[in-house]
């Protein structure tokens, strides 16, 4: 691309210099012949002027200048002075019939001017004057014309290398950053050029770059989450499986229960597709809904490892969020006290003024509030549920706090607060 803007760039200037140039140089050859027919003209009428008050008798040729040659011939044809043929050439006999005469004659310019004494003609004054002259001037300013060409044609070559340097090298660096994503790094960026339609190229792949690095770290979270959230329902599935192989009596009720999870199973991974793709703004949750699937899904479980499960929600607002992430907030939450905790497991949904809270505790110690127990520490699958959970409600725009001991709150926009006050 360099060498083709720099071509390009040369042959313009040469087709402007060849267009003016030629042009130019032809006027210039002849003006200085017109200026030079001129000067011989106006030397030579000056000079006929002074000889003829000296005829009819001896006359005295003017000096003149040393490229000019005089010649006085008489009315038969004769030099009678000066330089020239001896004998009247042709233009001597055309003045003679009483015009002046301008001709050319071999490589030099020949004016013939009558000289009159009344009505009678005493006499013709020749002037030479070679070409030489002329065409050294003419020679000289096409020198000059050739060396603005030169130095033209330099300056374009410095300005079009450096216009090429300026328009390639954002391109180039396009080409880096492209070869850089397609290699898988989506974190690459352009720098901008200052050309309006290079700096829209790149702020176009940029904005691929993000938005194909926004699409891999989402699905990269999906797997992630995946993993978690379905550890522990696939976990209680093959126990059920196993306990209905074991068990001599009817399997039916194995396999219903069995059913109901994986119909868990498949709501968690609609929730978390549902929560990796989309980005449009947060409905109203059904709060009993969701509380409902807490205990559909977490009562059994912690029954069946002697613990209870209460769940409180009287006068507690409806939140605005999306039902599946405060699902699966509040099935990590409930996870965590089953592993972690003992006793009875406590959801307990209110109203915090603008907000609605959800507390999640269980009769265990907990973990010290010196800890940060939100920090992502991934092991075979393990420790990211809390980072988890407290990403989905900031994404909501809500809170997922920690207290001393074994208490987690989750607040989230009450659905009242959000639509603000009435007219």
């Amino acid at each position: 691309m360099r060498r083709r803007i720099v071509t390009l760039a040369i042959t313009a200037v040469a087709l402007a210099i060849s267009l003016f140039g030629f042009p130019l140089a032809a006027f210039v050859a002849k003006y200085n012949w017109d200026d030079e027919r001129t000067d011989l003209e106006r030397a030579t009428a000056i000079a006929a002027i002074a000889v003829a008050r000296d005829l009819p008798g001896t006359a005295t040729l003017p000096i003149t200048p040393p490229e000019i040659m005089l010649g006085l011939y008489a009315p038969t044809g004769e030099l009678r002075t000066g330089g020239g043929p001896v004998m009247a050439d042709q233009a001597v006999r055309r003045a003679a019939a009483g015009e002046i005469e301008v001709m050319d004659v071999e490589d030099s310019m020949v004016v013939a001017v009558p000289i009159w004494d009344g009505s009678t003609l005493v006499g013709v004054l020749r002037a030479t004057e070679s070409h030489r002259y002329s065409s050294v001037r003419t020679a000289v300013m096409w020198l000059f014309m050739i060396g603005f060409a030169v130095v033209s044609v330099g300056v374009a070559l410095l300005l079009a290398r450096r216009m090429a340097a300026r328009l390639a090298a954002p391109l180039e660096e396009l080409s880096a950053a492209a070869k850089v994503l397609g290699d898988g790094d989506f974190t690459v960026r352009t720098s901008r050029s200052g050309v309006p339609e290079i700096d829209s190229v790149g702020a176009s792949l940029d904005s691929t770059a993000q938005r194909i690095g926004d699409t891999m770290d989402r699905e990269r979270a999906f797997s992630a989450n995946a993993s978690h959230q379905l550890r522990t329902p696939i976990a209680g599935l093959r126990l059920q499986l196993e306990a209905a192989l074991e068990s001599p009596d009817d399997p039916r009720p194995a396999i219903r229960k069995s059913v109901a999870a994986v119909d868990r199973l498949e709501r968690t991974v609609d929730d978390l597709l549902t929560l990796t793709r989309d980005r449009s703004p947060a409905p109203v949750a059904d709060l009993d809904a969701l509380l409902t699937d807490v205990a559909t899904a977490w009562g059994e479980p912690l029954a069946a490892s002697g613990r209870a499960l209460e769940i409180n929600a009287h006068g507690a607002p409806q939140p605005r969020a999306a039902e599946a992430a405060v699902r699966q907030i509040l099935n990590v939450l409930v996870d965590n006290a089953f592993t972690h905790g003992a006793g009875t497991v406590r959801v307990t949904a209110r109203d915090a003024g603008d907000a609605l809270a959800i507390d999640v505790s269980d009769d265990g110690p907990g973990i010290s509030s010196r800890h940060d127990v939100f920090a992502r520490r991934v092991h075979n699958g393990h420790g990211i549920g809390l980072a988890l959970a407290r990403s989905l409600a900031e994404a909501d725009g809500g809170r997922l706090t920690h207290r001393e001991g074994s208490t987690f709150t989750l607040l989230l926009p009450s659905a009242t607060e959000s639509a603000g006050p009435q007219p």
